[in-house]
C-alpha cells in the first residue's frame, strides 16, 4: 500500500530527573555540566558499593488521580509529570482527537516498587491491592498513562533494559509513518530501588564516586532515575496546528551483539551496525553528524566499547565529532535513558551547543575520541545522534535533526509474509500436535492447572550445562525460535546472521527470574543478590539469549504489551521490515508462570470472577520477511501479515470498555490497513478467552463491525488455554499451518483495554490486492 512520505518531527519534551522536575532545569544542568549525583535520601544504602545516585530530590505529584491513594508506584508518577509538560508545551493536546493520539512507553524495571511493596505485604499477611500487582507490568503503566489524558489511539510497552527509550521513539517514528496515530506521547520512565542496586551491585557495577565516562580510572557507573516525554507527530500534522517544531527524527538504528548477557562486544561491532543503519535510514552522512549524545556508563568495558563503535562508523571523520556522556550528570536513567538523553540531544541541536562529560579525570587511550571535558562546546551541525546500548547486547541509536534540513529516504512498502512457524504449548511441542490438541479438545482438557507442563522440543533444548544461565523463558524463546527458523528454511544461513533479527513479545516477562532475584533480598538484604540471576530479570533476556544462540545480530526489540504482547512484536517486526532493515525477523512470544503470576491473576476481579478462564505457559515463533526475498531464495510463504490495527480504551488501570468501543476501532482500522472490507473477510480467530465481560465486549464489536456478513469466528484459546502474551501467535499457527486460502482477522486484547487486530491473506501481488476470496 503506497504511503504519503511525511518528516515525523518533535513537537513537545518534558522531563523529570536529578536535576529537578522540567525541561530547564535538566539542560540547564547539562549545559553546565552540573553533577546532580549525589547521597540517596529515599532508600537505606547499607551493603551497596556506593551511596550515591541521580536521585529525583523533590516530590513528584501528577495531575491524575485516577489510582487509590494508596497505591503509588514512582516511575507512573515520573511518566505522568513528564508527560504533563511535553503535552502542554506542544499544544496538540486539544486540537488531535483523543482517538487518534496514542503512548509507546519504555522501562527497563517496570513497576518494580509496586512489585517489592507487594511481596514486603504478602510476607507480612497482608494481600496486596491488585492494583499494586498490575503496576508491576510495565503495559498497565502504559495504559494508565493513556487513561490519564483520555487517548484512544495504539498503546505499547517496550522493554529492552537500558536502551528502551530509543527503541519506543523508533517504533513511535514507524506508527506515524503508517498512520495508525497522528500524535504520539513517547517515553520512558525508571525509579530507583534496593533490587535495581542490589543487582547492578551484585555485577560489581557500581562506582563509589559519581560516574567518570570515558576517563582513565573510572570505575564503574552511577545509577539515576526519572523520566523522559516527548510529543512526536507528522510535520503536517504540526503544521495543520501551528504547533511547534523542534526536531525531526532523521532515522534510526537497531542490532543485536549476540555476544553476552551484560557485556558489549569489546570491538563495539553491534553498536557500530546500530550507528551506521541510524545514518543510512536518515540519509545522513558522518561528516554532517556534529554531535553525540553517547551511551558513556562509565564501566570499564561500555566506553571503549562504544568509542570504537563510533569510530568504526564515522571513519576519518571520528577527530571532527564530539561526544559527551548525559549519565555523568544525572546518572544511568536505565529504561529512561534514551529518552532524557535524545530529549539533550534535541536541546543540543537547538542551541546548537555540546553539553560536556562531566568529571572527566584524564584522558583513556582506549577512548580517544573528543569527550568535551571541561565545559560545553559551540556547535555548527544540522544532525545529531543519540546511543544506547543494553543489557543483552540491545543496540540502539536514533538520529536527530534541525527542522527542514536534511531530506531522509522514503520508506518501503514491499508486502511481508509469513514463512515459519513453531509451536509449544501444555500439551504440544509441533504445529501437528498443537492441530491435534485443538481438533481433539474437550472440556477435560480444560484443567485449570496448565503452568508448568509445557514439554519443550528435546531436539532444540540447550544442553544441561548451557542451561544455567537461562531461564525457562529464554530457553522456550530459543527453542521456538530455532524450530521457526528451521520450517522457514532459514536454519542452515550462515552465522553470525546480521541481516537476520528477533522482536520478541511477552506478556510477564522474566516474572519468575524477578521473584527468584526479588525474594531473597526481601528476607535478608542485599548481601543475598544472585549476580547469574540478575541478567534475566530484563524482559529483554530472552530476546538477547536467542541472538547469542542462534547468531542473529540484525535488528532485536521487545515488546511487554501484557496479552497482546505478541501482535505488538508481529507489528513492530512488519515495520522493520518494510523500512528495509532486516531480510527477516523471526518474533518468538513466550510466557511462563510462577507464583507471582498465580497470585495475580487470583486477585483480578474480572479473572478471578471466571472459571472458564484458562492461562498456560506456551512458546511460540513466527519468520517474517519480504515477499521478494522468499520467493529469492525458493521459499513457500505461508500468508501475508497485509495489515493491523491499534487502539485502547483509556478508561485506567485494569479497566476496558465493555461496548467493546476499543475493540471495533482496532478492527476497523486493520481491514483499513489491508485495504479489504470485512465482507471480504470470512474468518475470525477471536481473543476470547472465558473472562465473560471481556469475551462479551469483543463478539458485540464484531457485531457491529461484521454486521452486513457472517464471519465464521473461532474461539481457541477457550478450549487450549490462553498462552498470555502468546495469543495472537496461537491463532496465527492454527490458521496458517497450511498456505491461507481465504483472509483471516486475529484479534489480541491486554486486560487494560489494548486492542491489536491482524489482518493476514493469502500472498497478493500488486494485481489481485482487491480480489475477493
Amino acid at each position: 500500500m503506497s504511503k504519503t512520505i511525511d518528516r515525523i518531527v518533535v513537537s513537545g519534551m518534558g522531563a523529570v530527573t536529578a536535576f529537578g522536575i522540567g525541561l530547564e532545569p535538566l539542560w540547564e544542568g547539562a549545559r553546565a555540566g552540573a553533577v546532580a549525583i549525589r547521597p540517596v535520601a529515599g532508600l537505606p544504602m547499607a551493603g551497596y558499593r556506593t551511596k550515591l545516585a541521580g536521585e529525583v530530590p523533590e516530590d513528584v505529584k501528577p495531575s491524575y488521580d485516577g489510582l487509590s491513594g494508596a497505591v503509588r508506584e514512582p516511575s507512573l508518577d515520573f511518566a505522568l509529570v513528564a508527560a504533563e509538560e511535553a503535552l502542554a508545551a506542544s499544544g496538540l493536546a486539544g486540537v488531535v482527537p483523543p482517538e487518534r493520539w496514542g503512548v509507546v512507553f519504555a522501562t527497563c524495571n517496570g513497576g518494580l516498587v509496586s512489585g517489592e511493596q507487594a511481596l514486603r505485604a504478602e510476607a507480612s499477611g497482608q494481600p496486596a491491592p491488585f492494583e499494586q500487582l498490575l503496576l508491576v507490568s510495565p503495559q498497565t503503566i502504559a495504559e494508565v498513562i493513556g487513561a490519564a489524558f483520555g487517548f484512544g489511539g495504539p498503546v505499547l510497552s517496550v522493554n529492552t533494559a537500558c536502551a528502551s527509550g530509543a527503541h519506543a521513539i523508533a517504533h513511535a517514528v514507524e506508527l506515524l509513518r503508517d498512520g495508525h496515530a497522528d500524535a504520539l506521547l513517547v517515553g520512558g520512565s525508571d525509579s530507583l530501588s534496593g533490587v535495581t542496586f542490589a543487582g547492578f551491585n551484585s555485577l560489581e557495577s557500581l562506582s563509589p564516586n559519581p560516574a567518570a565516562p570515558y576517563s582513565k580510572g573510572r570505575d564503574g557507573l552511577s545509577l539515576g532515575e526519572g523520566s523522559g516525554m516527548l510529543v512526536l507527530t507528522r510535520a503536517t500534522i504540526a503544521a495543520a496546528h501551528d504547533a511547534p517544531v523542534l526536531a525531526e527524527v532523521l532515522g534510526y538504528g537497531l542490532s543485536a551483539d549476540g555476544y553476552h548477557a551484560t557485556a558489549p562486544h569489546p570491538e563495539g561491532a553491534g553498536a557500530a551496525r546500530a550507528i551506521v543503519a541510524a545514518l543510512a535510514s536518515g540519509g545522513v552522512r558522518p561528516d554532517e553528524v556534529g554531535y553525540v549524545n553517547g551511551h558513556g556508563t562509565g564501566t570499564p568495558k561500555n566506553d571503549p566499547a562504544e568509542v570504537a563503535a563510533v569510530r568504526t562508523a564515522f571513519g576519518d571523520d571520528t577527530a571532527k565529532t564530539l561526544l559527551s556522556s548525559t549519565k555523568s550528570m544525572i546518572g544511568h536513567l536505565l529504561g529512561a535513558a534514551g529518552a532524557v538523553e535524545s530529549i539533550v540531544t534535541v536541546q543540543a541541536l537547538r542551541e546548537q551547543t555540546a553539553p560536556p562529560t562531566a568529571g572527566f579525570l584524564e584522558p583513556d587511550p582506549h577512548c580517544a575520541i573528543d569527550v568535551v571535558p571541561g565545559g560545553s562546546r559551540t556547535l555548527d551541525t544540522a544532525a545529531a545522534l543519540s546511543n544506547n546500548f543494553a543489557f543483552a547486547g540491545a543496540n540502539a541509536s536514533i538520529l536527530f535533526g534541525l527542522p527542514g534540513r536534511i531530506e531522509s529516504p522514503a520508506p518501503g512498502d514491499e508486502p511481508i509474509v509469513i514463512t515459519g512457524l513453531a509451536a509449544l504449548g501444555p500439551d504440544w511441542n509441533t504445529l501437528a500436535g498443537l492441530h491435534a490438541a485443538y481438533r481433539d479438545y474437550s472440556a477435560a482438557d480444560r484443567r485449570s492447572e496448565r503452568f508448568a507442563a509445557l514439554l519443550g522440543n528435546p531436539e532444540w533444548e540447550l544442553p544441561p550445562r548451557e542451561r544455567r544461565r537461562v531461564d525457562r523463558l529464554g530457553r522456550y524463546a530459543i527453542m521456538a525460535s530455532a524450530m521457526a527458523l528451521a520450517d522457514a528454511g532459514l536454519a542452515g544461513t550462515e552465522r553470525p546472521a546480521p541481516r537476520i533479527g528477533v522482536v520478541l513479545g511477552t506478556g510477564l516477562g522474566p516474572l519468575a527470574s524477578i521473584e527468584e532475584f526479588v525474594v531473597p533480598l526481601v528476607d535478608s538484604g542485599p548481601e543475598t543478590a544472585n549476580p547469574a540471576v540478575f541478567p534475566n530479570t530484563v524482559y529483554n533476556a530472552a530476546a538477547g539469549q536467542v541472538a547469542m544462540k542462534l547468531g542473529l545480530t540484525g535488528v532485536t526489540s521487545t515488546l511487554t504489551a501484557a496479552h497482546a504482547a505478541g501482535a505488538a512484536a508481529l507489528c513492530v517486526a512488519r515495520d522493520l521490515l518494510r523500512r528495509g532493515t532486516a531480510d527477516a525477523i523471526v518474533v518468538p512470544a513466550v510466557d511462563t508462570f510462577c507464583a507471582a503470576a498465580r497470585t495475580a491473576y487470583g486477585r483480578l476481579p474480572a479473572f478471578a470472577r471466571s472459571a472458564e478462564y484458562v492461562p498456560t505457559e506456551g512458546g511460540y515463533g513466527i519468520v517474517l520477511e519480504p515477499l521478494s526475498k522468499a520467493l529469492a531464495r525458493g521459499a513457500v510463504p505461508r500468508a501475508e501479515f497485509a495489515g493491523f490495527g491499534m487502539a485502547s480504551d483509556g478508561l485506567g488501570i485494569g479497566e476496558f470498555d465493555t461496548d467493546g468501543k476499543g475493540f471495533e476501532r482496532a478492527m476497523r482500522a486493520a481491514l483499513a490497513h489491508a485495504e479489504l472490507t470485512a465482507a471480504q473477510v470470512p474468518r475470525i480467530q477471536s481473543n476470547a478467552a472465558g473472562v465473560e465481560a471481556f469475551d462479551t465486549a469483543e463478539f458485540a464489536a464484531i457485531g457491529r463491525v461484521f454486521d452486513s456478513t457472517e464471519p465464521f469466528v473461532e474461539t481457541p484459546k477457550r478450549w487450549l488455554g490462553e498462552p498470555v502474551g502468546a495469543g495472537a501467535h496461537l491463532a496465527v499457527a492454527l490458521a496458517a499451518e497450511q498456505p491461507l486460502a481465504q483472509p483471516v482477522l486475529i484479534n489480541s486484547s491486554s486486560p487494560g483495554g489494548t486492542h491489536i487486530s491482524v489482518v493476514l491473506t493469502p500472498v497478493r501481488t500488486a494485481d489481485d490486492r482487491s480480489t475477493s476470496w
